[in-house]
């Protein structure tokens, strides 16, 4: 047999074994490359890797949620200056997030667990590239002009606002305290960032974000950020479709939108994965 056959096979082999055991399991939810398991307390995400893991009490139906440090993430989403800063008509909800979001970022670090930075930041391509509809949805006076990749002009007499949402410029930098805590945390390997030129950070075939994943065996993602329902849920969204596990932590999440919004994503972030906050969190990383 050739060699390839012969791979093939034993892989085969591997695979199907494996399988049988996971699925032989009733409490074994997923397959051989990726499953919980449902215990008595609650659900184990380590997927069969229990080192340094944590145990954290979420008020979920379904009890605690066990995670692997070194496969989980924090994700943190448009926590820009052109969404919070009160100079460009930012959302107060927002700007009130920043304390809590700043523990959460400390708490993930200190447990080796890493976080992620998502936010606008548009290219010249993405704005050849990008549907009439999200043109339309961030004009600021109905016409083109003032959409993405405009000049937003200055504010407080020599701060250059920069081009909308324009990767570089400094209305799409992280707002205020959360800008040291992004370039501390990147220049120390703690913390990454990445451009969206959409309002998932997981749209597409593929993005920066899901390649970093798969390439470091990711698998379980906390969600925080701005809007909850719109780039926050959409990102959440995109992550459940592609079989990651999403918690959704309603203390670092906000939005300008009616409270149906959020509740319309906290009923659904509930049935697709967890609902927390951070006290529910912050406790056992501490």
């Amino acid at each position: 047999m050739h060699f390839f056959g012969y791979a093939f096979a034993i892989l085969s082999a591997v695979c199907s074994a494996r399988a049988q055991l996971v699925n032989a399991n009733n409490n074994t939810f997923g397959n051989v490359f990726n499953f919980w398991t449902k215990r008595t307390d609650g659900w184990d995400l380590t997927r069969g890797n229990s080192t340094n893991a944590i145990t954290l009490a979420l008020p979920h139906p379904e009890g605690n949620v066990t995670i692997q440090p070194a496969a989980s993430a924090l994700v943190i989403i448009d926590m820009q200056n052109f969404f919070l800063h009160p100079d460009l008509g930012g959302d107060p909800l927002g700007r009130a997030l920043v304390p809590t979001t700043i523990d959460m970022i400390h708490a993930f670090r200190a447990n080796g667990m890493k976080v992620f930075w998502t936010n606008w930041g548009l290219t010249e391509f993405d704005l050849m590239s990008m549907p009439p509809a999200f043109f339309r949805g961030f004009s600021s006076d109905g016409t083109s002009a003032t959409s993405f990749g405009s000049d937003m002009g200055t504010i407080q007499g020599n701060i250059s606002v920069g081009r909308k949402l324009m990767r570089g410029s400094w209305n799409a930098q992280p707002f205020g305290d959360l800008f040291e805590e992004q370039v501390g945390g990147v220049a120390n390997g703690t913390d990454f960032y990445f451009n969206k030129n959409r309002l998932s950070g997981m749209w597409g075939t593929s993005t920066p974000m899901q390649t970093f994943l798969e390439d470091n065996l990711i698998t379980t993602l906390f969600f925080g950020g701005v809007n909850i329902d719109q780039c926050v849920w959409g990102t959440l969204l995109d992550s459940y479709y592609k079989g990651y596990d999403v918690i959704l932590v309603d203390d670092i999440s906000a939005t300008t939108s009616p409270s149906a919004a959020t509740g319309m994503v906290d009923f659904n972030a509930a049935l697709n994965g967890w609902r927390a906050n951070s006290t529910d969190i912050l406790p056992t990383l501490m």
